[in-house]
């Protein structure tokens, strides 16, 4: 039980919202801003500390306003008022939701519109891997009440600030990947031939709760004779067999921070050239973690260095190192953040950046894919494994 207590503080203290702020606050000084609109659950998490369940009922819209100085202002449905006081704001503004006909809508345009002077303009997240939680309709009525043209895009800007993580942010990630990492070391003690894929699912979900974790929000994977075509279907009941490769890949979450990783398990005897790919996979990595030098090179440059040594080891006929698409990306409030291992992504990487390296291959006249995945912090002179490092030989049950 002892090994399971988490020394760790939920929440951060008062300074990392300040922080978070000011600098978001200098973003709106350079770009003539008189505030920034947020209404999606991750944006509203990092500058408020605002973590609920309750982001899973579509029903109500949730708007926090970040102004030129001073805190965030909330503007919430009167079911999240007492939650949201206790967070870094500096005062709530809420209705009665779900409202028939003006949900929030009025209170947050004249909440805008105070926050205005001269030829301010509001800053929102319009690029990739953003969303607005709002109703279209309301969507046009603040653009036409406000002027479309009005509008700043601040997607880079904002994603920039979350790329960096605070010491805290980074013993938070630590903790789940230690504790994940666990679970996944201790998984081939109830893997047998003839337990459902299913049960496997269920069982890892609760080793992970088990070990001190909130919540399992992302468990996919696949099992099959020899190997596996798909990384992101749900489980289905079709027993585990002797030959096959079976891979778990798992987004689980403690005090609103990710771990992102898999592991691949052979049951008996499978091809040798599926241990060969395993270990390839693992090499990749470490050319990667070899070529990470802080400050000087760019998610593109390592995407390319993986890609080429995978491309010149890969077994199959067209050299086609597998059809992920990229091999991993950022880490933290979500699964998945920026910036990307991909052949455009130019952003350059530093110090405090959590990412995952996840190379795949194809391989087998059937076509098989695997993927590996392992969780990595830059630090000033390289990288650190958050994720106990799994063998590079393919683990046999």
């Amino acid at each position: 039980m002892s090994d399971r207590v988490n020394l760790l503080k939920r929440g951060f203290e008062k300074y990392e919202f300040e922080d978070r702020t000011n600098n978001a606050q200098k973003i709106m000084e350079r770009n003539n801003l008189g505030c920034i609109l947020l209404a999606s659950e991750p944006e509203i998490y990092y500058f408020t500390g605002f973590i609920t369940q309750f982001w899973q009922s579509p029903t109500r819209p949730w708007y926090v306003v970040l102004p030129l100085h001073g805190k965030p202002i909330a503007v919430i449905p009167s079911i999240g008022e007492e939650l949201m006081s206790s967070c870094y704001v500096k005062e709530v503004r809420s209705w009665v939701s779900p409202s028939n006909k003006d949900d929030g809508l009025s209170l947050l345009k004249g909440t805008l519109k105070e926050n205005l002077q001269g030829s301010q303009k509001i800053g929102l997240m319009l690029g990739k891997e953003t969303s607005l939680r709002m109703p279209l309709d309301d969507i046009f009525s603040l653009f036409k009440y406000l002027g479309a043209e009005n509008f700043f895009d601040v997607t880079d800007s904002i994603q920039y600030l979350r790329m960096i993580k605070s010491p805290a942010e980074i013993e938070k990630i630590k903790y789940v990947c230690s504790r994940v990492s666990k679970v996944f070391s201790n998984l081939p003690n109830y893997l047998e031939v003839g337990i459902p894929l299913s049960d496997v699912f269920r069982q890892f979900k609760v080793n992970c709760l088990a070990e001190g974790v909130d919540d399992v929000s992302y468990i996919v994977g696949a099992a099959g004779p020899g190997g596996y075509f798909d990384i992101i279907a749900p489980p289905n009941d079709r027993p585990l067999e002797e030959g096959d490769i079976l891979m778990l890949d798992t987004g689980t979450k403690w005090d609103g921070y990710l771990c992102d990783f898999d592991r691949n398990f052979a049951l008996g005897r499978v091809s040798q050239e599926a241990h060969k790919v395993h270990e390839i996979l693992y090499d990749s990595m470490d050319l990667a973690v070899k070529a990470i030098k802080p400050n000087n090179v760019s998610m593109k440059d390592i995407f390319n260095e993986m890609d080429s040594f995978l491309r010149s080891n890969t077994p199959v006929e067209n050299k086609s190192s597998g059809s992920v698409g990229r091999y991993g990306h950022g880490l933290g409030i979500q699964l998945t953040e920026r910036p990307s291992f991909i052949s455009w992504d130019e952003t350059i990487i530093e110090p405090g950046m959590v990412l995952t390296l996840e190379p795949s291959l194809l391989y087998g006249e059937e076509g098989f894919l695997m993927v590996a995945e392992e969780n990595i912090l830059v630090t000033d002179t390289g990288v650190d494994f958050l994720t106990s490092r799994w063998p590079r030989e393919l683990k046999v049950i």
